[in-house]
C-alpha cells in the first residue's frame, strides 16, 4: 500500500516532468482536469495526537487489507501554472507515448 499523499505528490512530479521536458514536434496538449480513482483503506491512530491516514490499495490487493473497510475515492484536480508574480497560465504538456498508455 502507498499513502494517498504520496500518490498526489507523484502525480504532481509526473505532470511537472511532462511540462518541462521538450516533446517532439510542435504539437502540445493543454492540460485539463486530472482525475484519479483509487480504492483506499482508512487507518486511524487513537490517542491525543491521533491521525487518520488514507492508504491506496494496489491492484493485486493485500491480505492485511481484507479485514479493513475500503472506500473508493475519486479526486479531480485542475492543475494551474502559477508564475512567481502570481499570474495563472495555461498548462501545456508534451511527451512521447508510453507503451500501454491510455
Amino acid at each position: 500500500m502507498i499513502e494517498l499523499a504520496e500518490v498526489v505528490r507523484e502525480l504532481r512530479s509526473q505532470l511537472n516532468l511532462a511540462l518541462t521536458e521538450p516533446g517532439r514536434g510542435p504539437l502540445r496538449f493543454e492540460l485539463g482536469s486530472v482525475e484519479i480513482e483509487a480504492t483506499v483503506a482508512v487507518d486511524r491512530t487513537e490517542g491525543v495526537g491521533g491521525k487518520v491516514k488514507f492508504w491506496v490499495i494496489e491492484g493485486n490487493g493485500d491480505a492485511s487489507v481484507s479485514s479493513s473497510r475500503t472506500h473508493r475515492v475519486t479526486l479531480t484536480f485542475q492543475p494551474t501554472l502559477v508564475a512567481p508574480d502570481g499570474t495563472h497560465h495555461h498548462v501545456l504538456v508534451s511527451d512521447d507515448e508510453v507503451h500501454g498508455e491510455r
